[in-house]
């Protein structure tokens, strides 16, 4: 049962800028800004904290609709001082390219090493109709299944140890309930068994509307049912659950105090059932704007704006980490 006492998470942030559909493109990322953010963040100089990064695997004659191949460029630069990578893997390509995918895969482990402390395979593969996210793309489930069975030889044959390797998803609502049920049918034991975690983008109020007072049953009950009616279900619900994207963005009707207190919600929502519901960890997505002047729902998503000016959140999340961080 879950006693309302607030248990320690792994915090991080996605330090890059641009989500979704900003339109124009925003300011460049600035690495010193970013380093210094990440710094104020982690408090502690060696205090866990996850830097969460994209690369991902496209077809190399696809001009049609290329890829961004990694997110933030030169990911690399944000990580030390205790702070570690989450890597997502993204499947993109359209030709079905399994075999491309699971070398792309070993590249990515070879190449970051021992600075990567988790490995997402995929980026919410149960949505189907965007182009950024993985469902889109023709064989997903097997890229999902192969993909977790290389990353995992490869973690074991790999110096130093201690890989995690994971998949994540969206909320499973309605039809979508049984995409975990469907993927550990289609993997089985061994797929199942590859798994050291399972991942959770969600972002309650945001694209659906949410009472202010309603904000924290929400929460409570969406992490409850995935836990309980999605992975269990699957053969999933002994795996730790990580909160790998949350957000709440400024903008028209959206106010910077506004952010802070959803924030603050969220996670004390997810520390008080983290012992109940096996929830180890919470990434914030993003560090930065995309965007501060654009007024659509991707470009204010940052803890701060375009020129690294810390929003009420930032200070929050700054606060929530140095008090709830293991």
């Amino acid at each position: 049962m879950n006693d309302g006492t607030p248990h320690a998470l792994t915090f991080g942030i996605y330090p890059g800028s641009a989500v979704g559909d900003t339109g124009p493109a925003g300011p460049p990322d600035r690495p010193d800004q970013i380093n210094q953010a990440l710094a104020q963040l982690q408090g502690s100089p060696g205090r866990p904290f996850i830097v969460r990064a994209y690369d991902a695997h496209a077809d190399r004659d696809d001009t049609a609709h290329p890829a961004v191949q990694q997110t933030p460029a030169d990911h690399a630069r944000y990580l030390g001082r205790g702070r570690k990578l989450d890597l997502v893997a993204q499947y993109h390509s359209r030709s079905g390219d399994i075999d491309g995918y699971c070398a792309f895969i070993e590249k990515l482990i070879d190449r970051h090493g021992e600075h990567i402390a988790t490995l997402q395979i995929g980026e919410e593969p149960n949505i189907n109709g965007n182009p950024l996210l993985d469902g889109a793309y023709p064989r997903i489930t097997e890229a999902l299944i192969a993909g977790v069975r290389t990353a995992k030889d490869k973690a074991r044959r790999s110096r130093p140890t201690g890989l995690k390797v994971g998949c994540n998803s969206s909320p499973l609502l309605g039809p979508d309930s049984t995409f975990f049920t469907d993927l550990t049918r289609a993997g089985g034991d061994q797929f199942t068994a590859d798994l050291d975690y399972i991942g959770l983008d969600f972002f309650p109020d945001v694209f659906r509307p949410v009472a202010p007072d309603r904000l924290a049953a929400v929460v409570q009950g969406l992490l409850e049912t995935h836990r309980r009616e999605n992975l269990a279900p699957a053969g999933l619900g002994h795996l730790p659950l990580v909160i790998t994207e949350h957000g709440w963005p400024t903008g028209p009707g959206r106010t910077p105090q506004r952010q802070a207190e959803v924030l603050r919600t969220v996670i004390d929502v997810t520390t008080r059932n983290a012992e109940a519901l096996n929830i180890t960890g919470y990434t914030h997505h993003t560090l930065r704007d995309a965007r501060s002047a654009g007024s659509g729902l991707f470009c204010q998503f940052g803890l701060m704006t375009d020129d690294y000016t810390p929003k009420p959140a930032f200070h929050a999340y700054r606060d929530l980490v140095d008090r709830l961080s293991r």
